[in-house]
């Protein structure tokens, strides 16, 4: 049963959904229009299985939602704001420091 998450626990939901590149990249493709996940997965050159746990974990997170079409599903953005926060957040430019981060020069730190 789904229930509402708000506050600080929505951020880290939000976080762990953005912490894996496929995810990012499903939410990034779903923001210009709903899919279904045989196309997201062609589209995004991963195995359907792959696109089946990332898409249950976006769900998960209340990020996602599937809208019966018949037999198939086609996934959506669960809110409309996220539209917007989605869009701010790849806009962002971000200055590491790879001094405090050895990671940093690699992409590989937080």
């Amino acid at each position: 049963m789904p229930t509402t998450t708000v506050s600080l626990s929505a951020l880290a939901r939000f976080g762990h959904a953005l912490s894996d590149p496929t995810r990012a990249r499903i939410l990034m493709s779903l923001l210009e229009a709903p899919s279904f996940p045989a196309e997201l997965a062609d589209e995004l050159t991963v195995t359907r299985q792959s696109m089946s746990n990332h898409l249950a974990c976006l769900r998960g997170c209340g990020l996602v939602v599937a809208v019966p079409e018949g037999r198939r599903s086609r996934y959506e953005l669960a809110d409309p704001r996220l539209v917007h926060a989605l869009s701010d957040l790849h806009d962002v430019v971000l200055v590491t420091d790879p001094e405090a981060c050895a990671e940093a020069a690699q992409g590989e730190c937080c």
